[in-house]
Formats: C-alpha cells, structure tokens, sequence
C-alpha cells in the first residue's frame, strides 16, 4: 500500500525532524527597529497580570525581513516594556508575519499574538522606509536617513512575555488555566546603522497601536541581525484576571466562539 500522508509519523522521522531543527544555522534578518516613550496610563493599561510597567514607558516596533531561498519572510512586532517577577523585557501587542509558517509555530508553541499581515522594509541610497500593515492600513511606519554607522554591540539577550492560553470549547473562559511564557532570544548583530527620521502611527480597528503615541523619540535604527530563542513556562496565571484581554489576538474576539454552521461537515 503506498503511504498515507495523513498517518503516523516513525519514531526515527519524529526524531530527524527535530535534529534538523537544532542545526539550523544562522539566519540573517535586515530590520529597522524605532523606540519610543508613550503615554505611561497608556503602557499600563494593555499589560495583563501579572505583567507590570517598566521603569520607562517605552514602545518598540521591530520590522524586519528574511531573504530566505525561495521563501522571504517579513516579521514584525510592536511591544511595550514589561517587567515580570524582577525580569525586565516586553510584550508584544501584535506581530505580523507575511506566511502562515512563521505566524504557526509562534502562535501554537509560545504563544506569540502572530497575524497574517505586510511587511515591508525598503532602503534606496540613504533613504529607508519600514512598515507594518493589515487590512489595507499600515498602521505603523517608519521613515528616515542614514545618519552613520553605530558601535556593534556583542551578543545580547531579550526576553519577551507572551500569554500561551486556549479558549474554551462551551465559549466560557478557557480549557485551562493560561500560562505566561518568557521567550529568551539571543541575537548577534552584524551591521548597525543610525537613522534620523520618525514613526508614524495610524488609525486601525484592528491593531490600535496608535493608541500609544510617540511622546518622544528615542531611537531609530537600521541593520542585520541573527537571532535564536527559547521559552520556558514562567507560571500558570488567573484565567479571570486574562480574560479582559484576551481581545489583544483576535481582529473580532467573537470570532473564537465561531463554528461550523450545523450539517457543514
């Protein structure tokens, strides 16, 4: 009998998959990544517990692409700062992903609040241009000039947090009680440029970020990074106290009580 695709995986097929996995090597993404001070009450507010605001209201949004062979990638993300039992890092709000690979595993296994979207990073001579966009709006944007080079740093460690969480089949809650994640991502950067410009934040239903505003600008910078990560389960949280915001990962949060109609299967 030929094989059917849809059974069972070997043992020794599970076990390559995961081998191939831990080889990968270095992938170098080109990304501009702008940070902000917004609005502190702002900051506060899109944190669930037991997350809390860092020491400064900072926003971050990161666009990058990946010039991988016959599949490019553009990623991007928009986070605030966040502290967490003593550990400094950010949340992300929304990250948008250009294929349903990358947007997957994120989503599935860490959590990460991954949305089809587009992602654009384009730089002419000096001139550099970087966006986020969904449903037609490009919601966030990022332009500038070269200004020059910057000292590279050595490798550094990033924590994100996300909510890894499951609603619940009756539409009540969730199946389980949520778990926050901490991401630990080690990167390396390889080229550094500043860049003299601003971010401009735009009117969306779907993904407010324009919610917090660029009080001031702190950084914009262009360059290539390669980046692994990690995470860990940090603690099991209050599915009541997660509820309110769980909207922050769906464009219409009644869409996770959405079913097939009766008879359509």
């Amino acid at each position: 009998m030929a094989r059917v695709r849809y059974g069972a995986r070997t043992e020794a097929e599970i076990q390559a998959a995961r081998t191939a996995n831990s080889k990968l090597p270095d992938i170098w993404s080109t990304g501009v990544v702008a940070v902000w001070e917004s609005d502190p009450d702002a900051v506060a507010a899109v944190l669930p517990p037991p997350l809390k605001p860092g020491e400064r209201p900072l926003v971050r949004a990161n666009i990058s692409t990946v010039d991988l062979p016959g599949y490019p990638l553009g990623a991007g993300s928009v986070a605030v700062a966040a502290v967490h039992d003593g550990q400094e890092g950010w949340y992300p709000l929304v990250m948008p992903m250009t294929h349903e690979r990358a947007l997957i595993g994120g989503r599935e296994v860490f959590g990460e609040p991954k949305k089809l979207g587009e992602v654009v990073v384009e730089r002419d001579g000096l001139v550099v241009r970087a966006s986020l966009a969904r449903h037609g709006i490009a919601f966030v944007e990022v332009r500038g000039a070269v200004e020059g080079p910057l000292p590279l740093p050595g490798p550094t460690r990033r924590t994100d947090f996300y909510f890894k969480f499951l609603p619940a089949v009756d539409g009540e809650g969730f199946d389980a009680d949520p778990v926050l994640v901490h991401c630990v991502r080690n990167e390396k950067v390889r080229t550094l440029e500043k860049v003299t410009g601003d971010v401009v934040l735009r009117e969306s239903m779907y993904d407010p970020v324009a919610d917090l505003p660029v009080r001031r600008l702190v950084q914009i910078t262009i360059g290539e990074k390669a980046t692994d990560q990690r995470g860990t389960v940090a603690e099991r949280v209050s599915a009541q106290a997660l509820l309110p915001y769980i909207h922050q990962r769906y464009d219409d949060p009644r869409q996770i009580l959405d079913g097939p109609p009766e008879g359509s299967l």
